[in-house]
């Protein structure tokens, strides 16, 4: 056995006693950033995600309750040494105790950092609130400045509702404003420069993610997706971008490039193309209550049994611990075999 395999080894046993620890795999990757999952619904019907119609919900009583998300995360942030917590869906602005969360999070002795992934529809309303409970900052998913390709993407005519979400969001504070947006050919696959060009005008920062199989209808193709190739291409038509390095992108998922000397920023997210497994820093929790140790996970670990027996904070901090124990190399995406979860997107939480 080697060195790395008997420090592993150790770690890993320290790992399932009791007291404050990390969640570490057997990669020596240790999660720092939650992401949770309040809800599988959504206001939209992004064709990426999401079905135009018929797509089953998550019954009620399945969710986790407002008391079980906190205490899940309490756990998480005081026994397993996450400093992170970003909140997701579905559409997470359609969690009614959304604000009430956040404020008992952010009331934890061990504040985390805090933030939120939405489609932006219901910010123009929340954002103050939000600010004022405590969440630092939001990514808003804004794929198109086309008002008719809004509506084709995301059969929903609601795109001056996400304008004037992102300026809520500014004016309120939750900054840096990150701003999402998936390219789809022959749809918004021109758009690239143009987004950029109106992010830095209105200091958001522009972030451009790959497509990924997380589709409910099981639609992805790698062939014709664009690339982060493609995107940077496109880009670079318009502007002048100057890679900030590995140093500073540390395990976030972006690729970050200065655009034209800086200070603005422009970021890349290439899941398919340019896989970030090895640096990934991520647990993520669902609606329903499972942990995944990624996004593109076939196994699920349950923790909403755990809480609804009653067990005490050290078993479900143990559950938890052990599934990232078993976390993969990577998620399988280069793999000829791979295989698309049955969850989808929504499903799982971004």
């Amino acid at each position: 056995m080697s060195a790395t395999s008997r420090r592993l080894e150790t770690v890993g046993s320290a790992n399932w006693g009791r007291g404050p620890t990390v969640l570490i795999d057997t990669y020596g990757r240790v999660a720092t950033d939650l992401r949770v999952s309040l809800t599988d619904r959504c206001n939209l019907r992004c064709t990426y995600c999401m079905p135009e119609e018929g797509l089953q919900w998550l019954a009620k009583p399945d969710l986790l309750t407002d008391d079980e998300i906190v205490r899940l995360i309490r756990i998480a942030v005081t026994d397993l040494g996450i400093t992170e917590v970003r909140f997701t869906g579905g559409e997470p602005l359609l969690r009614p105790g959304l604000v009430g969360i956040v404020e008992r999070c952010a009331a934890l002795e061990v504040r985390p950092k805090m933030s939120l992934t939405t489609n932006g529809i219901g910010l123009k309303r929340t954002a103050a609130a939000l600010k004022a409970a405590g969440l630092d900052r939001v990514n808003v998913s804004l794929d198109t400045l086309r008002p008719d390709v809004f509506k084709t993407l995301t059969r929903r005519d609601r795109h001056h509702d996400v304008l004037d979400g992102l300026e809520a969001a500014r004016a309120a504070g939750l900054t840096p404003v990150k701003v999402n947006a998936v390219l789809m050919p022959g749809l918004n696959d021109d758009e690239a420069p143009d987004l950029l060009a109106w992010a830095v005008e209105h200091d958001y920062e522009m972030r451009f993610i790959e497509q990924m199989p997380l589709d409910a209808q099981h639609g992805w193709k790698r062939d014709g997706m664009i690339t982060a190739g493609d995107i940077l291409q496109s880009l670079r038509t318009r502007f002048t971008l100057t890679p900030e390095g590995d140093a500073a992108r540390g395990s976030a998922p972006a690729e970050r490039w200065l655009v034209d000397g800086g200070p603005q920023r422009v970021g890349v997210i290439a899941s398919v193309t340019r896989p970030f497994c090895r640096a990934c820093d991520r647990t993520r929790l669902t609606a329903d209550g499972q942990v995944r140790t990624c996004l593109f996970a076939t196994e699920e670990t349950d923790l909403r049994a755990a809480l609804r027996s009653e067990a005490p904070d050290e078993e479900i901090a143990r559950i938890w611990r052990l599934a990232m124990w078993g976390k993969k190399a990577g998620s399988g995406l280069d793999d000829p075999s791979f295989l698309q979860p049955e969850r989808p997107m929504s499903a799982i939480g971004g």
